[in-house]
């Protein structure tokens, strides 16, 4: 069983009416389907405003789906705001992009991890004390640094009291929302090292939402590409990074900076489109080189290409067989 799991899900925002605006409805989401398995690192990878942060908010719980349902551990996700929830959410967790604003300033570093379990009802006060200490140590600071405030920590040092407070109640999910774009590149390593090394000790399930794809390429076990609110393309690292079959993943894994390259590379024509005013057909044929008519009139399907491998172009291959995926 999978532990989480997103069906058909939607999400659209509306926006009011005014004098001299007329009111719209922004469709940020559309028809995403995701798994992410016990122990395993789901990657989630597109340009800005392709709705990455938005599936992660409603994976948590964070906010409701339009349509769709979002199920985890096998059961569907509790409203946002009930008791089910509440209880819920100590299972799940969410990681920030930027630790300084994910902190509250006015507080110890100890009393912001301790307060989930506060909050959870897990342990007593001496038990909480030990859990920091262990936290701490666990992510790389001294239990002494739980005295400070954010400000006097570094911003490696404040990602890591977020990774922390986050494993405080010992949760099953972690949703890692761009956790080290904020950071220098000599402290990012050591962050991710410190993430992966956590994942692994705990067993945690993990939705990694990142714009670099060379992060991702080595740490996940899986990939999602989205564009414009629609997942384009799944697979493997291997399988995407070494022959990626959307047309679009193809620019993304042509733009990861190499030295050695020999050939230009491939660039996106025009501007990311308006959400409130999607093109018909293939979000991506505005965009697209190699588009036919076809893909101006007609919405392609994810559709399974071999074994996990999906992918939504209607000039990628043919879909696998039912003979095909079955094992002889």
């Amino acid at each position: 069983m999978s532990l989480l799991e997103l069906r058909s899900v939607a999400r659209r925002y509306g926006s009011p009416g005014g004098l001299f605006r007329p009111s719209r409805t922004v469709s940020v989401l559309e028809d995403v389907n995701l798994t992410v398995e016990r122990g395993k690192i789901l990657g989630v990878v597109g340009e800005s405003g392709c709705g990455k942060s938005t599936t992660g908010r409603v994976a948590l719980g964070l906010e409701a789906p339009d349509a769709g349902e979002v199920l985890f551990d096998g059961a569907p996700m509790p409203r946002p705001g009930s008791r089910d929830w509440r209880r819920m959410r100590a299972r799940v967790q969410m990681v920030f992009q930027d630790p300084l604003g994910a902190l509250d300033k006015r507080m110890t570093i100890a009393e912001q991890i301790a307060e989930p379990m506060v909050i959870h009802e897990i342990g007593t006060p001496g038990t909480r004390r030990d859990r920091v200490a262990e936290l701490l140590t666990a992510v790389g600071l001294r239990p002494d640094q739980g005295q400070s405030h954010p400000l006097q920590l570094s911003g490696g040092q404040r990602q890591r009291a977020v990774l922390a407070r986050a494993l405080a109640t010992s949760p099953e999910l972690l949703v890692c929302d761009e956790p080290v774009s904020a950071l220098d590149v000599s402290i990012q390593a050591q962050v991710v090292n410190i993430l992966l090394r956590l994942q692994r000790d705990f067993g945690l399930g993990m939705m990694f939402i990142s714009h670099d794809l060379k992060l991702v390429a080595n740490i996940a076990d899986e990939v999602a590409v989205m564009y414009l609110g629609r997942i384009v393309e799944r697979g493997t690292p291997e399988q995407l990074f070494s022959n990626p079959q959307h047309p679009y993943t193809q620019i993304l894994v042509a733009s990861i900076p190499d030295p050695f390259r020999a050939v230009p590379r491939p660039r996106m024509q025009g501007e990311p489109p308006d959400p409130s005013h999607r093109p018909s057909g293939c979000p991506f044929h505005p965009r697209c080189a190699i588009a036919t008519d076809r893909c101006a009139a007609e919405l392609p399907t994810l559709r399974r290409l071999s074994g996990s491998r999906m992918a939504a172009c209607h000039l990628v291959g043919e879909p696998a067989t039912d003979q095909e995926e079955e094992p002889a």
